[in-house]
């Protein structure tokens, strides 16, 4: 029955944050609706929902009487789910796509985005830390690099206007004019009432092609004789064409800013997965170092109590005659001493605090459900027997194939390149060859004024006959053509070409300073890693010697053979070297985290899926153990 009941709780626990998660507003884009459909949608707005500031329900589920309680694997969830600076970079891989839509149009890149953060730091354990306020600052691997990949230049050949274009005209006019010689008008007010219709397609292609449609057509009737049809209707169909050939000719160059956006996007992708290893890893900090600020706080406690035991054993003694009074006063100097020790631990605990909800909630520590509530680790740092560590080159290796900066950079140096493309083929001249075919008609009926005799019988008739006319081609225009335009010293072009060619230079040394610095970065986490096991082992040794110094003096101490003053040094001392081994555990975790950073694999030693992460609902649910343990006396 009770493995029933388990059961059914981690069902219910299962089901309630999975509805929860998808339950959240997801940063997304809307489609555009109403209207006639695909007609009216590129002419309407899409809409972004505004920005989601609750909290996941995974936050308020972990919260009993007053306690969140919070294993390392809570804290990955959760910082996922409601961390701000992951929230920003949601926002990366849209505005890359769009950047990407208005690239497809043949219009120039957007630089939009937001750079990579670091998360916050922890507080000293050596008091309160003023400036502890959990806030990210810039400056993490990869800031800089925004969603536009930090490419926004738009040298070279004109960008060409790749979405086709459609354009109707109409004009209805009345028009009266005086005459000076009536013998050519036949009239002292000449009237003019006209109909024009023009409508016109056009295209560019990302070769170079650029070709034109029109259609026109003009109605007229005047009051006057001079013209054997009136009213009349004229109109043509015109085709033009044109074709880069050397300067704008080819896709690689017309089309470049779009191959660069589709870069930007992948730039965007792996910018966000940068901003997860980096907030992953801070509030990993956070929490171990909540867990050591746990354990220095029981160390003080401990450090309390035998100041005061011995203290109040002073006090005994001193009544019964065998101790001198000074010795109560310097034990008793000793019960403050470590007063404000355990006071210093408390508040440092409650900063942590602090700083670690402001890490994993929306609305930082505003939110009414973690406001008041103190965080109780669930995990506890395990120190393996020994790192098994690869050798270097192998762990390098395996650095630059898994870092994040290496491929932004590759990728960067790549759309240089092929921005690189259009500045070159800016240096050519302009040539142009062009054609364009019209085909013209005219039909109308006989004008009135001067009877019927004197109209052209094949130019009589309605709209139908115009249309005959074009079509059947019979009265036919044909041209064709060249244009060239040589700049005489293109000074410009030279100096676009030369300029990125350096810039490219300089990018290629960055890439190479990035590799580089990388095989440094892990052959010192490396040393790090084995330092910080090597002064933890220390402090731990030293830690058990101090104690078993000063139980040893406390045993002399009650038959006479050592001093109070021997006793609170001892305690002074083992105190000390507790804090010590606190601070060289903590220092482990973080050695620990660095050298997963290091290596780049930071999301597979957590088990972070970056889709989860992208969408915000991470689907392992949090179950709280049956036995929570109670919090310290903060």
């Amino acid at each position: 029955m009770r493995r029933f009941k388990a059961s059914l709780s981690l069902l219910c626990s299962f089901l309630l944050f999975i509805g929860a998660a998808f339950a959240q507003t997801a940063v997304r884009i809307e489609p555009a609706r109403g209207g006639l459909g695909w007609l009216t949608h590129p002419y309407q707005r899409r809409e972004v929902p505004p920005i989601n500031l609750a909290n996941s329900d995974r936050l308020e589920a972990l919260v009993r009487a007053g306690n969140l309680y919070l294993t390392a694997q809570d804290v990955i969830a959760l910082a996922i789910e409601n961390n701000l600076d992951i929230e920003i970079q949601r926002y990366g891989p849209l505005i890359a796509q769009e950047n990407k839509r208005r690239a497809d149009s043949g219009q120039a890149l957007r630089n939009v985005g937001a750079s990579v953060v670091a998360g916050p730091s922890s507080v000293s354990l050596a008091g309160v830390n003023l400036t502890a306020s959990g806030g990210a600052t810039t400056g993490a691997a990869g800031a800089g690099v925004g969603s536009g990949g930090g490419i926004t230049l738009n040298l070279g050949p004109a960008l060409l206007n790749l979405d086709p274009q459609f354009l109707f005209y109409a004009n209805f006019q009345h028009a009266t004019s005086p005459q000076s010689n009536t013998v050519l008008a036949g009239t002292t007010a000449l009237t003019a009432d006209s109909r024009t219709f023009e409508g016109q397609y056009s295209q560019n292609w990302d070769f170079g092609l650029y070709a034109q449609v029109t259609y026109f057509s003009q109605r007229l009737k005047v009051n006057s004789f001079e013209y054997p049809e009136n009213p009349f209707t004229n109109g043509d169909l015109d085709l033009y064409v044109t074709q880069n050939v050397l300067n704008g000719f080819g896709r690689a160059v017309n089309g470049r800013n779009i191959r660069v956006a589709k870069n930007n996007e992948k730039v965007s992708d792996l910018q966000f997965k940068q901003q997860l290893i980096t907030t992953i890893s801070a509030v990993l900090n956070l929490y171990w170092d909540l867990v050591t600020f746990n354990e220095d706080l029981k160390a003080k406690k401990d450090e309390l109590a035998t100041a005061q035991s011995l203290y109040e054993d002073n006090k005994k003694q001193v009544q019964i005659g065998t101790l001198a009074p000074i010795e109560v006063t310097r034990a008793e100097a000793q019960v403050y001493s470590s007063q404000q020790d355990l006071l210093i631990s408390q508040t440092n605990l409650l900063q942590q605090e602090t700083v670690l909800k402001n890490a994993l909630s929306r609305n930082g520590v505003a939110s009414p459900t973690i406001a008041e509530v103190h965080i109780i680790p669930l995990d506890t740092i395990q120190i393996p027997e020994k790192d098994e560590i690869r050798p270097i080159n192998d762990l390098v290796q395996e650095s630059l194939k898994n870092r994040v900066e290496v491929a932004e950079d590759q990728i960067n140096v790549d759309s240089k390149k092929i921005i690189l493309v259009g500045i070159k083929n800016g240096l050519r001249p302009s040539l142009q060859v062009f054609a364009e075919v019209t085909n013209n008609g005219l039909t109308g009926v006989p004008n009135p004024l001067i009877g019927a005799n004197i109209a052209d019988p094949y130019l009589v008739g309605g709209y139908g006959n115009l249309l005959g006319e074009i079509f059947r081609r019979n009265y036919p225009n044909y041209s064709a053509g060249v244009s060239l335009n040589i700049p005489l010293r293109n000074r410009a072009a030279q100096g676009d070409y030369v300029t990125s060619m350096l810039d490219l230079r300089q990018t290629q040394l960055q890439l190479q300073k990035q590799i580089n610095d990388i095989r440094v970065n892990v052959q010192n986490a490396v040393i790090g890693l084995r330092q910080a096991r090597v002064r933890y082992d220390s402090a731990v040794k030293a830690r058990i010697l101090q104690q078993q110094t000063l139980d040893a003096d406390k045993k002399r101490y009650t038959l006479g053979a050592a001093t109070v003053l021997q006793v609170v040094t001892d305690q002074q001392t083992l105190a000390a070297s507790e804090t010590t081994e606190v601070e060289d555990l903590a220092n482990y975790s973080h050695a620990r985290i660095a050298f997963d950073q290091a290596l780049g694999t930071t999301l597979d030693v957590n088990h972070v899926s970056v889709t989860e992460a992208l969408s915000g609902r991470v689907a392992r649910p949090s179950v709280l153990p049956a036995n929570l343990p109670k919090e310290q006396g903060q």
